[in-house]
């Protein structure tokens, strides 16, 4: 009852501020482009000395704006990063507590839960979700029988598909379920299938398809859907375009054009040829007249994969997360922190960097600020606003740091400089993983960021209060429900494990 009323309090707030800010022109468009395994690295301005992969559009992009050079997802790993983007709050709050979803799992959003969809619609924008989900979906079955995955499942393929973007804030959606590596291998418009799955395919994990389905062909698919939907729109209503590609992860497939172009490998063709794509959709916004007045953020779910050939870019001599530790899985920076490049002509001075230190989350919080629009108090609980510092001011947060979060669930909490790893080791896939580690191995990591970017020397046990107090803040973070100021929330499990490695 309280929860409802809190809403509608919420929703009045909403209606009110609207009405407001009607006749007020110049909102401006919001393109978030999301890669998928892209390590910081991998972007050539963010890594000038290592980094061996030319990303021109990139590279021009923050030239024209702004780069975040401490920007976090929430996780290592893609759905649960994804969960953060687009609600504010922290993945580990749900019962997902490690690894990610596979494509025929349930729908991780609650239909209740405010999304940063439900805000924009609610200022009045057009939104739209176009690419990978990643995220749970409900399948509708045969005569509603248990989902069966197994060969070509009981799915209807005719059916309506419940609990995806159409159902949580977004006007369209044009996609796939997960990754090009987790079945079903077929497109989604709505609330609907594009075709009916009467084969078996797949790469790596084989599973129903469209015979016509073919993971070389997503990415130029995905990309003409974007720039569609970009030249439907005009200047006299505002848009949001989350673009959640399936480049560059795994399968690696870049189209002919984009084989050999960067003679490295082919993931690195792949990472030009997602570089390309973004200008693209770039170009498109220019001949609509609409670039001056969009803000568009390129950012990544998680860290480089090594499972995109780690072996060959090193022999050539680039470093996929530039001075960082680590990659995708990890609790270490190369998992989580992110190429995050801010472009808004209207606002942003060409040639910005700021070293404020933000996370994904902080999406909702952001065009909250940007719109008026206020959060009800049961959202976003997690997210702050970066838009002061796309001007050059300090962020105002209520949060006193952030909490990172690894594929096995591990944790870790950056406050300042300082930041404290609940794990003896990676807490993902990079050697030594938590297995790996020595049976004397401290139980937890202390690194002082500002000296030591790339986590060599722990501290843990020479600054044992530091590590107490920040251990002191997570806890409190994950108790109250929330990370920013507010009435205290429920998690949605009852009891959430900080120490996975044993303490």
């Amino acid at each position: 009852m309280i929860k409802d009323l809190v809403r509608f309090t919420a929703f009045a707030l909403v209606i009110f501020a609207t009405a407001c800010t009607a006749e007020q022109p110049g909102k401006p468009n919001i393109l978030y482009i999301l890669a998928d395994d892209l390590g910081y690295g991998d972007v050539q301005i963010l890594n000038p000395e290592n980094g061996l992969i030319k990303t021109p559009v990139m590279d021009k992009l923050a030239e024209d704006g702004m780069i975040f050079t401490d920007a976090h997802t929430s996780s290592s790993v893609c759905t649960p990063s994804r969960y953060s983007i687009l609600t504010g709050r922290y993945n580990w709050r749900t019962p997902l507590q490690a690894q990610v979803l596979m494509g025929f799992d349930k729908p991780l959003i609650e239909e209740d839960r405010f999304t940063v969809a439900d805000l924009l619609k609610q200022a009045g924008y057009n939104t739209a979700c176009i690419g990978k989900w990643h995220l749970g979906l409900g399948f509708p079955t045969i005569d509603d029988q248990e989902l069966s995955t197994e060969g070509l499942t009981n799915i209807d393929w005719n059916g309506r598909i419940a609990g995806g973007p159409v159902d949580l804030g977004f006007d369209y959606f044009y996609g796939i379920s997960a990754s090009l590596n987790i079945a079903p291998y077929i497109y989604m418009e709505n609330d609907r299938f594009v075709g009916e799955c009467t084969t078996i395919k797949g790469f790596n994990r084989k599973g129903p398809s469209t015979e016509d389905f073919e993971a070389v062909d997503t990415l130029p698919i995905l990309t003409q859907k974007t720039v569609d939907y970009i030249k439907q729109q005009d200047a006299s209503t505002p848009f949001f375009a989350y673009v959640s590609l399936t480049s560059p992860h795994t399968p690696i497939v870049p189209t002919p054009e984009w084989e050999g172009k960067s003679g490295i490998s082919g993931y690195a063709d792949f990472v030009m040829h997602t570089d390309a794509i973004i200008g693209e959709m770039l170009d498109a916004l220019e001949e609509k007249g609409l670039a001056q007045n969009t803000v568009v953020i390129v950012t990544s779910d998680n860290g480089f994969s090594k499972w995109g050939g780690l072996k060959k870019l090193e022999e050539a001599g680039h470093t996929v997360s530039a001075h960082f530790r680590g990659s995708k899985s990890d609790i270490w920076e190369g998992g989580h922190r992110v190429p995050h490049i801010v472009r808004w002509p209207a606002k942003i001075k060409p040639g910005s960097l700021s070293e404020q230190t933000i996370v994904l989350n902080d999406l909702i919080a952001t065009c909250a600020e940007l719109t008026g629009v206020p959060l009800p108090q049961d959202a976003g609980e997690d997210s702050v606003s970066f838009l002061p510092a796309i001007v050059g001011e300090p962020i105002q947060s209520s949060r006193a740091g952030i909490v990172h979060h690894s594929f096995s669930g591990h944790f870790a909490y950056r406050l300042g400089k300082w930041k404290l790893c609940l794990a003896k080791a990676s807490g993902g896939w990079t050697y030594p993983t938590e297995n790996d580690a020595p049976a004397d191995a401290p139980i937890a990591q202390l690194y002082d960021m500002e000296a030591d970017p790339g986590e060599t020397t722990n501290l843990y046990a020479t600054h044992p209060e530091i590590a107490e107090r920040l251990l002191a803040q997570l806890k409190k973070d994950v108790e109250n429900g929330r990370s920013t100021a507010g009435p205290k929330l429920k998690n949605d499990v009852d009891n959430i494990v900080l120490w996975k490695s044993g303490k």
